[in-house]
């Protein structure tokens, strides 16, 4: 008989930082391989609308939302304990929550100051979300996957920054990607090396995927400068990471682990 190994029927998939860009996208890819999906983030008004949204594409899927705080391990105890009483078991968690420092139309970015001016308490906020958000919603969602006997998937959302620096000079005078940015991708793939060999006998397996940037709103000249840098010449489109994460979190990948996906144009190559 045949087996659809991209299938995610009957299964639960739960992204945290769900109302952002990619996030939306993650929740299309998994709903379109008949995932019902769980979606957090701090921002509950924005998940209503999301929700709204994916309702109207898929109608017959189960979508459920919740206000959580990755870098609060009580609020992610919360949502885990309104799991268990629903009975919802976890097999997919993408781990996708960050405060992201993206250039606007003015070439302006948030936090970008230089180094010798960081702001500790940016630091920590940063880290907070973006790491230390992804090791406790392992941890708490990851005994979830154990305790169901049938094992899952983490899957970390790192960056082509985790595997390259950040080019300064692609940005405006005196704008500078953040370095809490690099030491959260870097972290991520650590993470996942550490539970892919932690967890590998309890059948839970965990990857990472690391996006080159996205095309959304940036300046024009911003664009021109960074194309030059990508040998596919372009950004990508929103949409176009979704195939890997279908892969990524369904048994077409059964036997992948501890890995680090590179989507990126090309641009690590050079």
């Amino acid at each position: 008989m045949f087996k659809n190994n991209f299938s995610l029927d009957k299964k639960f998939s739960l992204i945290t930082g769900a109302a952002g860009l990619l996030g939306e996208q993650h929740a299309i890819a998994l709903l379109e391989i008949n995932s019902d999906i769980i979606l957090t983030d701090i921002n509950f008004n924005r998940l209503i609308l999301l929700k709204k949204k994916l309702i109207q594409i898929f109608p017959e899927s189960k979508i459920l939302i919740f206000r959580m705080d990755v870098s609060k391990e009580k609020s992610i105890i919360q949502t885990a304990n309104k799991l268990k009483k629903k009975n919802i078991k976890i097999n997919i968690l993408i781990n996708n929550a960050a405060i992201d420092s993206k250039v606007n139309k003015n070439q302006n970015m948030s936090n970008s100051s230089k180094f010798e001016k960081l702001d500790t308490n940016d630091w920590n906020d940063h880290l907070d979300v973006g790491l230390k958000g992804a090791m406790l919603c392992s941890k708490i969602f990851g005994v979830m996957m154990i305790k169901n006997n049938t094992g899952g998937v983490i899957l970390n959302v790192a960056s082509d920054l985790s595997v390259i620096a950040p080019n300064h000079s692609i940005y405006k005078k005196g704008v500078f990607k953040p370095i809490m940015y690099s030491v959260i991708k870097h972290g991520l793939i650590g993470l996942t090396k550490y539970l892919a060999t932690y967890w590998a006998l309890n059948n839970i397996r965990c990857n990472a995927i690391s996006p080159g940037p996205v095309l959304h709103d940036q300046d024009n000249s911003f664009i021109k400068k960074i194309k030059k840098h990508i040998p596919l010449n372009r950004l990508a489109k929103p949409e176009e990471y979704k195939s890997a994460i279908q892969f990524l979190c369904t048994d077409a990948s059964s036997y992948m682990t501890g890995q680090n996906i590179v989507i990126d144009g090309g641009r690590s190559v050079w």
